[in-house]
């Protein structure tokens, strides 16, 4: 087994990748593309599945070249995705029915606060681990059966699918029209807020509230587990794992003991603790969530706070303002002032996710003086993220106890060691890059690899692991406490600017 390679596509919101690792978890070779952002109303954000598709087999192919490999000489093949991005597609043709409808998208707001009704947010949390938002799946496709002309005559008649990006892509590398699998794993199908997290399977009372059949639905399966066999340029390959993006980092990143934490700086950011075999409810705005299941073996579960706007705040900052024209300019221009000068950016451009859940914010900039420079604002946004992490830290322990005595981190936003040193400010505790950054991707390979026993345990994956860099806390407690309290004032600044 020296020889072996798994490959891993990640099918991202910006872009879709493939990479490929050796047995010793080392990174081979990569290949990415970016597709299009579609924007037809405000708050409105939608891809193009069958472009992602396509660049999905390009990148596959891109990732071979570089790496010297064909096909047959891969182990497996593992998918992770963006998760809650909803696509319906007409089983017969492959064709989507429409732009997939993107996680980001807020256009089912109205929808979620019908379904509440007197009971509100929390109706489904109990079976579901979610509160109603429209960052969740099951309300876009009730949202897209109702929308789309005669969409939902074609569903019940059993004409149409739905899937997650995990389901799209597994369906069409498995042959699409020509004998597709149509599956999902638990990862992403307790994202739709459909699925019971006790049962692991779809829920009859809540696909009857939601008015979504059933027949669209795919079969729900652990994270590894051989789902198909591939074809085209992947002919052969088992398809072996599929886990929502921020899932796949907490298994890349061996979070598999109780109390180990990850935290992801992307697009937003998501903080996940591992809780263990039993899901664990939440009081402070966190959502309950599957981490991982491995074959017959027990789920595994998390806590997760999910931030919506982490590093695109970076990219607003660069493309909306112009303060910068590339997002590494933002850590020299923060470094040249020692602080925030009193500002503070709370970027709830559509709405704040944990722990608060309001649909209602929006970003505000408070604090400012004549004093302040775009500099202060430059650290003001670094820092935003190490804020809104802290509160996701904060309701954590509020929810299991358990206190973090160490972040793993990833993403893109790790290579800015500004802003990982704020964070363990902020926290108060060490934060820690690994040397492979490419934990998502990382992730799915190793629940593939472990499906087709390339690896044989958690044990072997956890020897994998090794620190890149640590930055540890130097931030006066006192200083931090009411650096807090003033992040705390300016979040409550953004509440109730929209209104329904």
């Amino acid at each position: 087994m020296t020889d072996s390679y798994v490959a891993a596509i990640d099918q991202g919101t910006t872009s879709s990748r493939c990479i490929i690792f050796d047995r010793g978890g080392a990174l081979v070779a990569v290949d990415q593309q970016e597709h299009r952002q579609i924007f037809p109303k405000p708050g409105w954000v939608e891809h193009d599945a069958a472009e992602i598709w396509t660049k999905t087999q390009e990148v596959v192919a891109g990732a071979l070249a570089r790496a010297g490999l064909r096909a047959d000489q891969l182990s497996a093949l593992g998918i992770t995705n963006q998760r809650e991005t909803t696509l319906l597609w007409d089983r017969a043709t492959g064709e989507p029915v429409h732009n997939a409808v993107v996680w980001q998208d807020t256009r089912t707001s109205a929808l979620c606060a019908e379904l509440g009704g007197e009971e509100g947010q929390d109706r489904f949390r109990e079976r579901t681990g979610l509160p109603l938002a429209s960052y969740f799946s099951g309300p876009k496709i009730a949202w897209l059966l109702d929308h789309v002309p005669g969409l939902r005559k074609r569903a019940e008649a059993g004409g149409i699918a739905f899937g997650t990006m995990d389901s799209w892509l597994i369906w069409n590398l498995t042959g699409g029209t020509d004998g597709g699998v149509h599956v999902t794993d638990v990862t992403n199908a307790g994202r739709t807020m459909l699925m019971d997290l006790e049962t692991l399977q779809w829920d009859p009372s809540i696909l009857a509230a939601m008015n979504v059949p059933e027949s669209v639905l795919p079969e729900i399966r652990p994270s590894a587990e051989v789902y198909g066999t591939a074809v085209g340029v992947l002919a052969g390959v088992p398809v072996a794992s599929a886990l929502g993006d921020q899932q796949a980092a907490v298994f890349g990143q061996t979070c598999y003991g109780v109390g180990e934490a990850k935290n992801t700086y992307g697009t937003g950011s998501f903080l996940l603790l591992n809780t263990g075999t039993r899901p664990v409810a939440s009081r402070n705005g966190l959502l309950t969530t599957m981490g991982y299941q491995l074959g017959g073996e027990q789920p595994v579960y998390c806590l997760e706070g999910s931030i919506a706007i982490t590093g695109a705040l970076v990219q607003w900052f660069r493309d909306q303002l112009g303060i910068i024209s590339s997002a590494e300019e933002i850590e020299p221009l923060a470094a040249s002032v020692d602080d925030n000068g009193g500002a503070y950016i709370v970027p709830a451009f559509s709405g704040l996710f944990a722990p608060y859940w309001r649909a209602d914010a929006r970003g505000v900039v408070t604090g400012l003086t004549r004093y302040v420079t775009k500099a202060h604002l430059a650290r003001a946004v670094l820092e935003a993220t190490s804020w809104q992490t802290r509160e996701v830290v904060d309701a954590m322990y509020e929810d299991s106890g358990v206190r973090i005595t160490t972040l793993r981190v990833d993403g893109g936003m790790t290579a800015n060691g500004l802003l990982m040193q704020h964070q363990s400010d902020v926290l108060g505790v060490p934060v820690t890059r690994p040397v492979v950054a490419e934990t998502t991707c990382l992730g799915a390979a190793y629940a593939a690899g472990l499906a087709t026993g390339v690896w044989s345990d958690l044990d072997e994956l956890r020897a994998h692991w090794r620190r890149d860099a640590e930055w540890t806390p130097r931030m006066d407690a006192g200083e931090r406490e009411r650096e807090y309290a003033n992040w705390r004032r300016a979040v409550e600044r953004s509440f109730g600017w929209q209104e329904e």
